[in-house]
């Protein structure tokens, strides 16, 4: 039976009634849950560059030795008044650290670093009365503490989402100072928790900015082609603020002929329907169009792209053809220096490769990644599956946690609403089955079709069952989701990749399905036998067996191996062959291609 994921604007109503309430006087908590959408689209003065940075493993910064408030704690950017006064930081002394970056490979002694860090930046503002000021993060791993000329502005938890806090009544015309405790220490009840395979990068990881607004600003936008109708441009406007007597937004597409002027209710939100005939955004013709929203003398840019997606019974149908995604997962790992990728070099390198390896999907794996990486894709042609890090073992059965998920959750589809290459939204990553997760993963997956049911809800799992006749599918998230992701590790964790071609897959759900991982680790360089770990023969060997494999699942449409790059992971210590790098990339942590990334692309020619 045909499954159609239809369009609705439940995520907006969420965001509208937050927003209904907000008065011109901005409460700190209101300040912190308001996501300004198309930050990178406003008037902004840029905090990047250097800061300086002070270590404190022993939460100095905040307590004295009796676990008191500390009177001139780091936040407060204190400077000696006499000569004889006992002070024991200066950050106008300390040493200078880049933003955006992790502070493990900018520090030779922060390199297994995991604790508190403070960051400070100095810097000269200009203030105008008509306008409101967001100082905006593109994410700060894990726990943020932020203030303003020494005063606490807000706090954020979870290391790969955006936020922002309205800063206008601490901010001042001359000289201000922006504080940020960073604490990136590794706890069981977060999410991620512990223990993961990737590299726990601490820092002020995204660019920082202040974004000004007027007094009453467009606060969201969500614009896209309707589910059923292809000649029908859907969205909705929120404004927030003081309110002007103006109650008029005007939506403009220039390039379709469209100049819409739409009313605001009385919740300071508007939806709208356009007729137009967009073309529709693919991997083979990546059409975006010039969009503008303009309200109360603020007009946002962006570009957006037009598409559908859907599902029916087994098949995919990007713009109602049932497509086949071949795809490679990514981390956030720099092509080009070392550490965490956030600019746009970084994201046009890493979806080039993916282009040369012939994808026109990208699984961009465990978390969500920086805004460059979804732009660039919508530029691209590159469709995404982007996921949020409930990874291997949460604690399903704590509800404090599972609010933490939400909260990523949300943050995730709120930032990425309007690309267009995003065409699922991932919960989940190997996770073992049990009642308690179950029941947490599917409370998430409801909540995503609330704030957003035009996309497709997937998962990677790893949940499998032996038959005499191969291999069953038999998680029973399987029914929760639209598209079933499987990691299988034939020839590297479990059998021989001899074995590995002949395997039968059996699914009972009638869904579509992706292998979201397979691979083998090598080392760029060496060489041997088919049959000698760490070799490139070896990894080239598990490529070719497993992807004969995949030709035998019926409800295959799609697959992204693991992984693109080589990627730091403290869990792979193997000297003179890991060194801390998951060798299970395509390509080696210097660039340099190994030999399945070969037997990968002929592979995509062929389909």
């Amino acid at each position: 039976m045909k499954r159609a994921i239809v369009g609705c604007l439940a995520f907006f109503c969420l965001i509208a009634n937050a927003i209904s309430a907000e008065t011109a006087e901005i409460t700190q908590s209101d300040s912190v849950t308001l996501l300004l959408q198309n930050a990178s689209g406003r008037s902004a003065t840029s905090l990047n560059g250097q800061w300086t940075y002070i270590i404190d493993p022993y939460e100095n910064g905040y307590y004295n030795h009796r676990y008191e408030p500390h009177a001139n704690g780091y936040f407060k950017n204190a400077k000696m008044s006499s000569p004889s006064e006992l002070l024991e930081y200066n950050f106008e002394t300390a040493d200078k650290i880049s933003v955006p970056g992790d502070w493990n490979t900018q520090k030779d002694h922060l390199y297994l670093y995991e604790g508190t860090v403070w960051y400070n930046k100095n810097f000269t503002f200009s203030k105008r009365s008509d306008q409101r000021y967001f100082l905006y993060f593109g994410a700060v791993n894990y726990k943020a503490i932020v203030d303003v000329n020494g005063q606490k502005v807000g706090e954020h938890e979870g290391g790969f989402t955006s936020f922002n806090f309205d800063v206008t009544a601490f901010l001042k015309s001359g000289d201000n100072f922006v504080t940020v405790k960073v604490d990136n220490r590794r706890e069981r009840d977060q999410v991620p928790t512990v223990n993961t395979d990737w590299w726990n990068y601490g820092g002020i990881t995204r660019s920082v900015s202040i974004v000004s607004v007027p007094q009453a600003y467009l606060a969201d936008y969500q614009i896209q082609l309707s589910p059923n109708n292809n000649q029908t441009i859907e969205g909705k406007v929120v404004v927030a603020g003081a309110l002007t007597q103006s109650s008029e937004v005007t939506v403009t597409i220039a390039e379709l002929g469209v100049k819409e002027t739409i009313k605001l209710n009385n919740q300071a939100n508007a939806t709208f329907a356009i007729n137009a005939r967009p073309k529709l955004w693919s991997p083979e013709s990546p059409v975006l169009y010039d969009v503008e929203i303009s309200y109360n003398g603020e007009t946002i840019r962006d570009r957006i792209g037009f598409r559908s997606i859907k599902t029916n019974g087994e098949n995919i149908e990007l713009n109602g053809k049932s497509i086949f995604l071949k795809g490679i997962s990514i981390h956030e790992e720099s092509p080009l220096t070392s550490g965490r990728a956030w600019s746009e070099e970084d994201a046009r390198t890493l979806l080039q490769w993916a282009k040369e390896l012939g994808c026109n999907f990208v699984r961009l794996a465990h978390y969500p990644h920086n805004e460059h990486m979804l732009r660039m894709a919508d530029e691209m042609g590159l469709l995404v599956w982007s996921e949020i890090p409930v990874y291997w073992t949460v604690l399903f059965n704590n509800n404090a946690v599972y609010k933490k998920a939400e909260q990523q959750l949300a943050e995730m589809i709120h930032r990425d609403i309007n690309r267009a290459s995003i065409v699922m939204w991932s919960m989940a990553n190997e996770t073992p089955s049990s009642d308690a997760r179950l029941t947490f993963i599917t409370n998430l997956i409801n909540h995503a079709r609330e704030l957003d049911n035009t996309r497709l809800i997937t998962a990677a799992m790893d949940t499998h069952s032996t038959t005499k006749n191969g291999i069953l599918i038999d998680d029973p998230l399987a029914n929760a989701v639209d598209v079933i992701g499987i990691n299988s590790y034939c020839g590297w964790y479990v059998s021989e990749a001899s074995k590995c071609s002949d395997l039968r897959w059996e699914s009972k759900y009638q869904k579509p399905i992706i292998m979201s991982e397979l691979g083998a680790g090598a080392l760029q360089g060496l060489h041997g036998a088919t049959n000698e770990r760490w070799t490139e023969e070896f990894q080239e060997s598990v490529y070719l067996h497993n992807l004969a494999m995949v030709d035998n699942i019926s409800a295959l449409r799609g697959l992204s191996p693991w992984i693109l790059k080589d990627f730091r992971s403290p869990r792979r210590p193997l000297n003179n062959i890991q060194d801390f790098w998951n060798r299970k990339g395509l390509v080696s942590e210097k660039g340099i291609k190994k030999k399945a990334w070969y037997v990968l692309r002929d592979y995509y020619k062929t389909k």
